[in-house]
C-alpha cells in the first residue's frame, strides 16, 4: 500500500523516486496490451509484481525471436532460451509464480492483494470468475483496490473471439481508412490497438488513484482495445465525409489539407505539410512556381482540396527531380514544414529522441554478446521525479523469496513446501 515516506519533501527521494513510488501493482497480464500497461506503471516508479503460474503463463513467452546464446533463434524455443519480448516487457517488474487454480494458491493471492494498490488483468472472458479473483471477490478483501481489466472487444465479447490486434483493427474500422483508394484495407504496421488501450488504462488508473486519495475508495476500470481504437477513428467524422464522396482511404495524402502528404523524391520520400494558404504559397515559391499561388485552382485551401490530385501531381513531379536531403534544406529555408520518411532504425537512432529517453538500449545477459537493440523508454520528462527503466527483466520466479517473505512473512521452509506442491 501507499508508503507515506515517499511524500516527504526530501531532495534525495525526489531525485531517486518516480511519481508512482509507493504504489504497488499486481500484474496478471499477458501478451502485449496488459503487459505494456504495467510496463508503463513500472517506468513511472510503481512496484510491479508479475504473477504467473509455475512454468510460466504469459503467452508472449512463446513469441520468437528467442535468445540465450550467440544469436537469435527464430524457430522453436529451447529450454534455456527466453523471448526477446519478455526481456522488453518485463523491465522494472518483479516475477513470482503462483498457481491460482489451487485453493491454497488462491488464498495466498488474496493476502497479496491486501497489500496492493492496483491490479491489472487482461484474461479472456470469464477467466477471473472461474478462478475466483473477480472484482467483487477482491474488493471484499481490499476495498481500496483499483482493479483494471483490459479486454480486446469488451467483457460481453463472444468467448471464441480471441483478443488479437488484427481482429480489433478490422472491427474498429481503422483498416478501412488505411491504405490507398484503389487498394484493399490495410493493417497499420504496428499493433496499434495493443498499444493504445494500455495508455487509456494508465489514464484511468491515475484518475482512480486521485479519486481514492479523496474518498479512500477503490474501483473497477474496464478498457477495451476496440473501444479505444474506435474512439480515435470517430474523431475524423467519416460518417459526414464519406456520403459526400470522400474516399475513406486517402493513401499518402489528405486531400482536404493539400499540400499534405508523402511525395516521392529522387532517392526516397519526403513528407510535406502546407495546408494553410501562406504555407502553400511558400511551397510554390520554393518550387520555382510562384504563379501557382495566384491560380484560382490552388490559391485557397478550398480550391486545393477540390483539385488535390492535380496539385499533388505537380508537386511530386518537382520532388522527383531532387534528392530528399536537398528538398529538406530548400523547404526549410522557405519556412515550409517537411521531413524525410525515416526507417525505424533511423528514427530510433535519433540523438534527440535518445537524449529525452523515449528510446533506450535494451540490456540483458540473455541477449547475444555484443547485441544492442533499441526499445521503448518512458517518453515523459518530469522536473521533480526520475522515470525510466533501470531494472532488467527478471527470469520467471526470480522474486518468489523476496515477495513472499517480505510482504507475506513466509519462511523459506514454507516456500520450499509450496514449491514441492507446485503452488509456487
Amino acid at each position: 500500500m501507499w508508503n507515506d515516506n515517499t511524500s516527504q519533501n526530501d531532495d534525495q527521494s525526489v531525485a531517486r523516486l518516480g511519481p508512482l513510488a509507493g504504489i504497488r501493482v499486481i500484474d496478471l497480464t499477458l501478451a502485449l496490451a496488459g503487459p505494456y500497461c504495467t510496463l508503463l506503471l513500472g517506468g513511472l516508479g510503481a512496484e510491479v509484481i508479475k504473477v504467473e503460474a509455475p512454468g510460466g503463463s504469459d503467452i508472449a513467452r512463446n513469441n520468437p525471436p528467442y535468445c540465450a546464446g550467440s544469436d537469435f533463434n527464430y524457430g522453436d524455443r529451447q529450454p534455456e532460451e527466453v523471448s526477446l519480448l519478455m526481456l522488453d516487457r518485463h523491465r522494472n517488474k518483479k516475477s513470482i509464480t503462483l498457481d491460482l487454480k489451487q485453493e491454497e494458491g488462491k488464498a495466498i493471492f488474496i493476502q497479496l492483494v491486501k497489500q496492493a494498490d492496483v491490479l491489472v488483468e487482461n484474461f479472456s472472458v470469464g477467466t477471473v470468475e472461474r478462478l475466483g479473483i473477480d472484482y467483487e471477490t477482491l474488493r471484499a478483501a481490499n476495498p481500496a483496490l483499483i482493479y483494471t481489466s483490459v479486454s480486446s472487444i469488451g467483457k460481453d465479447a463472444p468467448p471464441e473471439m480471441k483478443g488479437m490486434d488484427i481482429i480489433v483493427q478490422a472491427l474498429s474500422g481503422i483498416m478501412e481508412v488505411t491504405g490507398f483508394p484503389d487498394g484493399p484495407p490495410s493493417r497499420i504496421g504496428i499493433p496499434l490497438a495493443d498499444m493504445i488501450a494500455p495508455h487509456y488504462a494508465l489514464s484511468g488508473i491515475l484518475a482512480a488513484l486521485i479519486h481514492r486519495g479523496r474518498t479512500g475508495k477503490g474501483q473497477k476500470i474496464e478498457v477495451s482495445m476496440l473501444d479505444t481504437l474506435t474512439a480515435l477513428l470517430a474523431l475524423e467524422h467519416f460518417d459526414v465525409l464519406t456520403p459526400k464522396g470522400a474516399s475513406p482511404r486517402t493513401g499518402n495524402n489528405q486531400d482536404r489539407l493539400t499540400p499534405f502528404g508523402i511525395y516521392e523524391t529522387r532517392d526516397s520520400h519526403v513528407a510535406i505539410a502546407a495546408p494553410q494558404d501562406a504555407w502553400a504559397h511558400s511551397l510554390f515559391r520554393a518550387m520555382g512556381r510562384p504563379e501557382l499561388a495566384s491560380d484560382e485552382r490552388f490559391r485557397t485551401r478550398g480550391g486545393r482540396a477540390i483539385n488535390a490530385k492535380l496539385i499533388n501531381g505537380i508537386i511530386e513531379e518537382w520532388t522527383r527531380q531532387h534528392t530528399t536531403d536537398f528538398l529538406i534544406k530548400l523547404l526549410a529555408s522557405n519556412s515550409v514544414t517537411a521531413a524525410p520518411v525515416r526507417t525505424p532504425q533511423q528514427a530510433c537512432d535519433d540523438p534527440a529522441v535518445r537524449k529525452r529517453g523515449a528510446v533506450v538500449t535494451l540490456k540483458h545477459p540473455k541477449l547475444p554478446p555484443g547485441v544492442e537493440t533499441a526499445t521503448a523508454g518512458v517518453p515523459l520528462q518530469f522536473s521533480e521525479c526520475k522515470v525510466g527503466y533501470d531494472q532488467l527483466a527478471p527470469m520467471l520466479g526470480d522474486h518468489n523469496s523476496e515477495v513472499y517473505t517480505r510482504l507475506l512473512g513466509m519462511s523459506e521452509e514454507t516456500l520450499r513446501k509450496l514449491k514441492e506442491r507446485s503452488i509456487i
